[in-house]
């Protein structure tokens, strides 16, 4: 679970990040990342119908939220950072293994994680 005070809570924080911050996307999900004045990181999460019913909606945003935990501590601090799902995330065969390699991969082209010593390339696409 994330805590209370880094996640994002109201609609005028997303509306900022989106407008002001730097937006990259991927397959699987949209990033935008905003600096804060608060010198932790705040984290959205934004889930729409495109990616399924509300079973297949909740299942989504928890993989998120896990993957944002297991990697928060690894992450530079002061930014407001919103993941946005894309409809490709609505495909049955997605995992959570994929899910947390396109968020590992989207923070790192953000240059918010720190590279390992492997490549920074775009996730591979498992389902075809």
């Amino acid at each position: 679970m994330i805590a209370r005070r880094l996640r994002l809570r109201r609609s005028s924080d997303f509306e900022r990040v989106r407008r002001r911050g730097r937006t990259l996307a991927g397959r699987l999900l949209v990033l935008s990342v905003a600096p804060n004045e608060f010198g932790h990181n705040r984290y959205g999460f934004a889930v729409g119908k495109r990616v399924g019913k509300a079973v297949r909606r909740n299942k989504v945003k928890r993989w998120l939220r896990e993957a944002v935990r297991r990697l928060h501590p690894r992450l530079a601090q002061g930014y407001d950072v919103v993941f946005v799902a894309r409809g490709a995330l609505a495909e049955s065969s997605v995992t959570y293994h994929e899910v947390a390699a396109h968020v590992e991969w989207l923070l790192r082209r953000a240059g918010l994680l720190q590279p390992a010593d492997e490549q920074v390339n775009e996730p591979r696409d498992t389902t075809g």
